[in-house]
């Protein structure tokens, strides 16, 4: 499995704008194959700050979401939204359990 986690900002007068991208594009990659787990949440001390989750089943499911339409609109969108400062990391896992 794949891990991706990390965050990117929204100027916080942007967010209202940015909800409805950023609804979009969690519902298409949760219905894409291959996807586990795909989350933004709004840093509750800091405003703007996104905080992205994501799981994915392998390398290939992953190489097709970044090739995927909706992350293309996504992108495109970006700019008029102010969105910046993305840092995101992957890491390999084993599959999780429970604690």
């Amino acid at each position: 499995m794949l891990v991706i986690t990390g965050t990117f900002r929204v100027p916080p007068a942007n967010l209202d704008a940015a909800r409805p991208h950023m609804a979009a594009m969690i519902a298409a990659s949760r219905a894409e194959p291959g996807c586990l787990q795909y989350c933004y949440g709004e840093d509750v001390l800091d405003p703007g700050l996104i905080h992205v989750t994501e799981h994915w089943a392998s390398r290939e499911t992953l190489a097709a979401h970044g090739a995927a339409a909706h992350i293309k609109a996504w992108r495109a969108a970006w700019p008029a939204l102010g969105i910046g400062e993305r840092a995101l990391t992957l890491f390999e896992a084993p599959d999780g359990e429970p604690i």
